[in-house]
């Protein structure tokens, strides 16, 4: 009687891995390439896999590929004894995460689940003894939004042994493509380029942009910012930056923005890294005896909803926060019942209100 095919692709695989052909963490080839390999469907291939993991040779990385294990000691990893799912943010009392933790919440709950949060306060040594307490606690699964996702990462290490222990992990906000999880980010960086490109339309040639650098969203923004103004080479120069990262004085970075706009030759429009920072702008920028918009054009990001009740309502970007807490909610579920998932990219729209003036 023939071999079955699965099983053929099983053995040679096993065969590779006891030769030490392929060392623990390895990576193996691609479905595709063992379809090749073999001249089998990805069906067959994929029955071979699950037999191998079955006995712990080899494991996956949601997006990421099919590794080994370690097979010599194998040893399950702990299955969780509760239906928790760890969620860590960078501000829990921060505008967007009630929206983004209340959507994630109905999701979960719906399948009789329950959250437990932890907030870092966009401090790493925080963010580390977060995901160390959520693991002790034995989650079902975990979404974090990383702690100052532009600086080098010192807790890959902790995020690398997540990974491995096949833990589901769900990225919001910014991700790290090392770990190849999925994520749910919206399109920073488009949604500035069009903000600042609408502001030059208006006829301002001379504007501040102000962000946040160590994480990626503040990053990609920025990035937008310049991306737009490269597209007219003749005002480029006159755009400005000021950047500056979680925990810093703030006092001094809106002494700064005073400085600028006590000159002749001031910024007619100001980019904000988002609405609570442009918020405290327009305060900066009255204390200078400017008037907005008839002196200043300011716009932010996110759609703070307090933002509509200032005077003037403040021009913005969308958010879909709650809208991306639920599909986080959706995207954990689908991970622990050990489906497959692809990362979201929101798009986002602009938001006009009555803080832009448009110049003759």
């Amino acid at each position: 009687m023939a071999e079955i095919k699965y099983e053929i692709i099983r053995k040679a695989i096993q065969k590779e891995i006891e030769s030490g052909k392929y060392q623990v963490g390895d990576k193996l080839p691609t479905e595709s390439n063992l379809m090749e390999t073999f001249g089998v469907s990805r069906y067959t291939v994929r029955r071979a896999i699950s037999e191998l993991q079955n006995a712990h040779y080899v494991y996956r990385i949601q997006g990421g590929g099919m590794y080994v294990d370690d097979w010599q000691d194998s040893q399950q990893p702990p299955k969780a004894n509760n239906k928790m799912i760890g969620l860590v943010t960078t501000h829990l009392v921060d505008y967007i995460f009630p929206n983004i933790i209340s959507g994630i919440d109905r999701i979960v709950s719906a399948h009789g689940y329950s959250l437990i949060v932890s907030n870092t306060h966009n401090q790493r040594e925080n963010e580390r003894r977060s995901l160390e307490r959520l693991l002790d606690t034995q989650i079902a699964g975990l979404i974090v939004e990383p702690t100052q996702s532009a600086l080098a990462n010192t807790n890959m290490d902790l995020y690398q042994k997540i990974a491995q222990s096949h833990l589901p992990m769900v990225f919001i906000n910014a991700h790290y493509p090392q770990l190849q999880a999925p994520y749910l980010e919206i399109k920073d960086k488009k949604a500035e380029y069009e903000m600042t490109k609408y502001l030059i339309k208006q006829g301002h040639k001379r504007i501040l942009g102000i962000f946040q650098v160590d994480d990626l969203q503040g990053t990609r923004r920025m990035e937008g910012f310049i991306n737009a103004y490269m597209e007219y080479p003749d005002i480029s120069y006159l755009s400005e930056t000021v950047m500056y990262q979680s925990g810093q004085d703030m006092n001094r970075i809106f002494q700064r923005v005073t400085q600028i706009m006590e000159r002749p030759d001031h910024p007619t429009a100001i980019v904000c890294y988002n609405d609570a920072l442009a918020i405290q702008v327009m305060d900066v920028v009255r204390s200078a005896g400017l008037k907005i918009p008839e002196d200043v054009s300011i716009v932010g990001f996110d759609d703070y909803v307090l933002g509509r009740y200032f005077s003037p309502r403040l021009t913005t970007i969308e958010h879909p926060k709650e809208k991306m807490g639920m599909d986080a909610g959706r995207m954990i579920m689908s991970l622990i019942d050990g489906e497959e998932v692809k990362p979201i990219e929101y798009d986002t729209k602009l938001i006009f209100n009555d803080s832009v003036r448009k110049l003759d």
